[in-house]
This record gives C-alpha cells, structure tokens and sequence, in this order.
C-alpha cells in the first residue's frame, strides 16, 4: 500500500513544484502582449554590453536559451533554430539569445563555453547575453528553454509564447512543426496584425538564481 501511495504522490509532487515555479515567476511584473518591452543592458559573450534599446527602430526576436536543456538540444542538433535566425537576421531583424541560467547551476557555461557551443552549432544570432542574476528574465516572465519574444521597433512587445506548435523533444519534429516566430515576423514585416500574438511556451524551466 505504501509503495503505491508514494507512486500517486509523485505526480502530484511534480505538479506543485511546477506551480511553485511558475507561481514565483509570475510575481514579477511580466509585460503582456501590446506594452512596453523592458529594457535591460547585459553582456555577452565577448564582454561587451548590450542594451535593448539600443535596437530601438528594428524588430527583435528575444531567444531564452539553455544548451543543458534537451528542448533547446532539440532545435539546435536538428538546426531548426540556426536556420530561422538565419532567414530572420537576414531581414533586418536582430535576433538576441538570452541565458539566464544561475552561475551557481550545473546547466551554466563559462562565457567562453558559451561561445564555444554557438559555434560548434554554427548559431547565427546577433547576440548572445548573460543574464546570470535572472533579472532581465524575470522582468519578461520567462519560464522556459525556449520562451520566445518579439520587440516591435517602437519597443512594444508583440509577441510572446513558444517557438513551435509540436511541444516535445523530437528534433525529428522540429521541421514538421508550424513555427510561430516565423509566422509572427513575417506577419509583422509585413505590417498585419498578428495571427496569434500568444502561444504557450514549452521546454525546460528557467535555472533562475534562488530566490534571497
């Protein structure tokens, strides 16, 4: 009896550490679609620093990313991902990786390794930025390796959700799927309205600094 108790507990433990997640990163001020982008200024990988509004004028595709994460694996061993930033930056629309893993995790990278990785994955973002404290994460309401964002070149968040409408691990998928940032882009390129400004993210959760 006791074995099967602990079994049902199991779910129900995973569900509650899920909402207690998903619960502390919510209680940020997380934008919704139509406002205001927050801005942030971090570093990337060479040291230097990188402000979002310093792209004030361009669109902005805003990329969370893990590669401990196998979602992340998913789109970056198919070459899903190096492909659409690829065919987006190729529009004139800067494309920003962001991290925001904890330093004190075992998903984080050295910024050299970092680097390393985007390059042995032949990743063609324009940046790709440290945020080792969460807070520019926070402030957006990222929850998972990917969570996907676009910046209107006001500076107006647009667009907010998941890469894709296939939610599983299966780089084999990756190409089958519908990919909502490129719909949105394209859609957004070409002044309509967005078809679906909204999608659920997928993947990994956040590796956020804990909580002082």
């Amino acid at each position: 009896m006791r074995s099967v108790l602990t079994w049902l507990h199991k779910p129900l433990q995973a569900t509650l550490l899920s909402l207690c997640a998903l619960t502390w990163v919510s209680a940020f001020a997380a934008p919704s679609v139509g406002q205001g982008a927050p801005d942030f200024t971090l570093t990337n990988t060479a040291g230097a620093k990188v402000s979002l509004s310093s792209f004030r004028g361009k669109h902005v595709v805003l990329e969370w990313n893990n590669p401990g994460c196998p979602y992340v694996r998913k789109h970056y061993d198919s070459g899903n991902m190096q492909a659409l930033q690829k065919e987006i930056t190729a529009k004139n629309v800067v494309w920003l990786v962001v991290n925001s893993t904890s330093s004190d995790h075992p998903d984080h990278l050295k910024p050299a390794d970092y680097a390393q990785w985007m390059a042995q994955h032949k990743a063609a973002p324009s940046a790709v930025l440290l945020d080792d404290d969460g807070k520019a994460g926070r402030a957006y309401g990222a929850r998972t390796t990917p969570h996907m964002y676009i910046v209107d070149p006001k500076g107006s968040l647009i667009y907010a959700g998941g890469i894709d409408d296939i939610p599983n691990a299966r780089a084999a998928d990756a190409a089958k799927a519908t990919n909502h940032v490129r719909v949105a882009v394209n859609e957004a390129l070409a002044g309509r309205p967005l078809s679906k400004p909204v999608t659920a993210p997928y993947g990994c959760s956040v590796k956020y600094k804990s909580a002082v």
